[in-house]
């Protein structure tokens, strides 16, 4: 009788389905070591290549025993998974570096190299009594482990024991390696600053979705964050402006009077303390310095690198309005926020600083920017007309050219590779120029054409600073990018040699993202689906199985105390007028499987509300309209209030 009741009580503690390679799933239950053990469906992000479920499961010892050689790149990993296994189970976790019957999880580094893994590919095995992984290199090694602490309870994630918890892993055979090299994420920090151990946060975040390039923006108009040695008012100066919270870029302007006490930057030794951890993790950083345009706050600070009489009075950028994009790209700029081509001076300050970066960052590129630069001040700048007239230059594009190739000398004196934003093809630049793709997946596929390696960072797919729910519930910037549009991204077009495509990489501007909480709401779980567009292989790429591993991933995210965005659950409005032009009203789900009650009483509607089930028509009083989704019985999505004026201009005139 005991035994029957075991089985029943292990049946419906049942949570989830293991998947298997093909991505079936089997009705598991289990009696090992004489306890029922709840699984955990296997929800690995990014997918790997190949994955094989076994039967059984391995269940975590009170003692455990991590056996790796002395390698230093391998003293992160090692550390990393003693941490990680040590604190939430409350177990004791030692290491070894000789072989021994007694280890518990074994780090290998291959004798003979694996063709298939590559640099960063690994193979799992869990077994019943224990866990293997190896790899050629040791960042491999690094990514199985990111893998292994997937297939374990989500309160893994947790930052302090918990007690009750099986700790049981299912026995797999995996082999795994990413489809592309570069797999970044850009983190600008000029527009608002963060801190050391915040960046240390980001790029904790994003290793163990097997991210392994970190872009820093450094510079832009609201701050330059890095100490050069020698120009100490980029600091001083361009580090520092008044504080503002709102909707960036429509703030009054800061009067003469107010502090200038809101930023922050980074010393030399700051960004080797941030190196050495993000190598130890296996992450390049990249610095960006973006020039000619974007570069108010280094002007503010030294006014004779402009063209312009007026830079003597230029402040760095508080978030009032600085360029006029009325007319589109290039925007007309309000202020001259330019280095000036036509300056030698600014040449001399590039040197010094692509001097300094190049020592600073091992990385082997070094990002000029390049983009959105307002050039209507050197249209009628006589240095300009002057230097146009002396090199041959027929058009204010070239002028850029001429820059761009001025820089690159620079950044190659120093032993880097060039990389700038699409725009700097408009001019030409060398062949040997890497392209940054941010405008459209078009400009990266021309330049690839051209001959020029490409990092895809396309604004439809990979710009996560976007709204990606409603802009009623969502800090307004100009643009929004769902969960499921993220997620279509192909960093390699179909007509082009994969040979030119580096990799791809999601970007976060921070205008509208004042703390690191917000960043992490920006960055996830749109980063699940850039990490598995430039890690899994294009044929696994399949978008209800991805949803189905994010939501579990939601849950490890709970527990970490990493904040995310649950947009995916909000319902998507749809607007448009009749043929008696009343407003009609569309509701829909990016997942399916939800149901949507709304109201128009002003009252919050729950599940036993109206049921929405085709257009509304709003009453002719009514103010606003409030939904909420459920699945089943439980409520999944946010409360939203929906102004019926606000519906009526996305409609248009009555």
């Amino acid at each position: 009788m005991k035994r029957i009741l075991a089985i029943v009580f292990c049946l419906l503690t049942l949570h989830s389905l293991a998947q298997t390679a093909e991505g079936d799933v089997e009705n598991l239950s289990s009696m090992e070591s004489g306890l029922p053990v709840v699984l955990q469906e296997i929800a690995i992000i990014p997918e790997p290549v190949t994955l094989i479920k076994q039967t059984g499961h391995f269940i975590l010892p009170t003692n455990i025993v991590i056996l790796a050689n002395k390698s230093p790149e391998l003293k992160q990993t090692v550390a990393f998974l003693q941490q990680r296994l040590t604190i939430p189970t409350g177990h004791f976790v030692s290491v070894i570096h000789t072989p021994s019957p007694i280890a518990t999880f074994k780090l290998i580094i291959n004798d003979k190299i694996d063709p298939i893994l590559g640099s960063e590919g690994y193979h799992l095995t869990v077994g019943l009594k224990q866990v293997i992984i190896t790899a050629n290199k040791p960042a491999g090694l690094f990514y199985g482990v990111q893998t292994l602490m997937q297939l374990l309870p989500k309160e893994i994630e947790s930052k302090e024991e918990v007690k009750g918890i099986k700790w049981a892993i299912p026995c797999v055979q995996v082999t795994d390696y990413p489809r592309l090299g570069w797999r970044g994420l850009m983190f600008d920090v000029a527009r608002h600053f963060f801190t050391k151990q915040e960046v240390k946060q980001y790029i904790d975040a994003m290793v163990r979705y097997k991210y392994n390039i970190l872009h820093l923006h450094l510079t832009d108009d609201e701050g330059w964050r890095i100490e050069i040695k020698g120009l100490p008012r980029l600091t001083e100066v361009g580090a520092w402006r008044v504080n503002r919270v709102g909707s960036f870029g429509d703030f009054i302007p800061p009067t003469a009077d107010e502090p200038r006490n809101y930023g922050g930057f980074y010393t030399q030794e700051d960004i080797k303390e941030l190196v050495a951890y993000a190598k130890e993790r296996f992450v390049n950083i990249m610095p960006e310095i973006d020039v000619p345009g974007h570069s108010l706050a280094a002007i503010a600070a030294y006014p004779d690198l402009s063209c312009s009489s007026e830079a003597v009075n230029y402040k760095v950028r508080s978030g009032e309005k600085i360029m006029d994009w009325s007319r589109g790209a290039p925007p007309l700029g309000l202020v001259d926020n330019t280095l000036c081509p036509a300056n030698e001076k600014v040449y001399i300050f590039l040197d010094t600083v692509f001097s300094q970066l190049a020592k600073l960052f091992p990385f082997e590129y070094i990002h000029v920017g390049g983009d959105e630069v307002a050039r209507n001040f050197w249209e009628k700048n006589d240095q300009i007309k002057e230097l146009m007239k002396r090199e041959g230059l027929k058009t204010i594009p070239e002028v850029q050219a001429y820059f761009e190739k001025r820089v690159e000398q620079i950044v190659v004196a120093k032993g880097k590779k060039f990389m700038a934003w699409d725009e700097v093809l408009e001019g030409g630049v060398s062949q040997n120029a890497a392209v940054m793709s941010w405008r459209s997946m078009k400009y990266g596929t021309e330049a690839a054409k051209a001959g020029h390696e490409v990092v895809m960072s396309p604004t439809q797919y990979a710009y996560i600073d976007y709204m990606q729910a409603d802009a009623i519930t969502e800090p307004r910037v100009y643009a929004s990018l769902r969960l499921s549009k993220a997620y279509e991204f192909d960093p390699i077009p179909a007509d082009v040699d994969p040979k030119f495509i580096k990799g791809g990489q999601a970007n976060l501007w921070t205008e509208q993202v004042y703390n690191i909480r917000q960043a992490e709401y920006m960055t996830w779980p749109r980063g699940f689906a850039i990490a598995e567009s430039v890690w899994s292989p294009k044929e696994k790429k399949n978008w209800t199985t991805f949803f189905a591993r994010t939501e579990q991933h939601f849950k490890r995210l709970d527990i970490a105390e990493t904040k995310y965005a649950p947009s995916v659950y909000d319902p998507i409005f749809t607007v448009k007028r009749g043929a008696d032009r009343q407003l009609q009203v569309t509701l829909s789900t990016e997942v399916e499987g939800l149901d949507i009650y709304y109201s128009f009483d002003h009252s919050f509607p729950d599940r036993f509300y109206p049921k929405y089930t085709t257009p509304l028509i709003p009453p002719i009083d009514a103010t606003v309209l409030k939904v909420i989704t459920y699945r089943g019985k439980t409520p999944i999505g946010r409360m939203m209030n929906m102004p019926i004026e606000e519906l009526n201009k996305r409609a248009g005139k009555k």
